[in-house]
């Protein structure tokens, strides 16, 4: 049975390499998305009272 260190560094790369990329980048930088806010829960919170107040006016 293989040691630990044996194990996990059997499909590693001897060095690293400069040139070889992460999978999923760490830290922050221009290409990550900006945030979008909250306007999508005020659209949303609007047309429900507009609903509101439509089927307020029509039925009375």
């Amino acid at each position: 049975m293989a040691d630990g260190g044996d194990f996990y560094s059997r499909d590693r790369p001897r060095e690293p390499d400069p040139q070889l990329r992460e999978d999923r980048p760490r830290g922050g930088g221009p290409e990550d998305p900006h945030q979008r806010g909250n306007w999508p829960v005020w659209a949303i919170v609007l047309a429900i009272i507009l609903v509101f107040v439509v089927l307020t006016v029509i039925f009375g």
